[in-house]
């Protein structure tokens, strides 16, 4: 799994966003000096080798007036988590959805997922869908609301040469 130093300037170019343009890979190519095919084929490639995940459009949920925001936790049986991630994973409304290994006897927590709503009643009712499709496969769960942002970009590379 390697990149070269194209595949690096594209990936930092591309880090914190595309141009909000018509053909924003035009834009990326004549800044970087290449062509708009090796650009796409690149990333693709990238994309191929699991270098990076996706290319896509991260809409900010709070200009969309989704302004309250509850980690949902929950206690699934470690045989079926994978299995009812995935359903949970794929509501309408869950952003983010993920297992983590429980931090017994603390947090016996396996299931987190993400659910945005326009106020904490939505969030809540959204928590209650979820937990209708868990039904008796869930031993406990909870919500964490979000308070404020510490934190709204993904990893990024240090250029080179800065």
């Amino acid at each position: 799994m390697t990149m070269d130093a194209k595949d690096r300037t594209i990936i930092e170019a591309t880090q914190a966003g595309l141009p909000l343009v018509p053909r924003p890979f035009v834009v990326l190519a004549q800044t970087l000096e290449l062509s708009e095919d090796e650009v796409i084929d690149r990333l693709a490639q990238l994309k191929k080798k699991g270098i990076i995940r996706r290319v896509g459009a991260a809409p900010n949920h709070y200009r969309l007036g989704m302004t309250a925001n509850g980690m949902t936790v929950w206690d699934v049986d470690d045989t079926i988590v994978d299995h009812i991630g995935e359903q949970i994973g794929a509501l309408p409304f869950v952003t983010h959805c993920y297992r983590r290994p429980r931090a017994l006897p603390e947090w016996r927590f396996n299931l987190f997922a993400m659910v945005h709503g326009q106020d904490r009643d939505e969030v809540m009712a959204k928590r209650q869908e979820i937990a209708n499709l868990l039904g008796e496969t869930c031993a406990a769960n909870d919500i964490l609301f979000s308070t404020r942002i510490l934190k709204k970009t993904g990893m990024r590379l240090r250029r080179k040469d800065a």
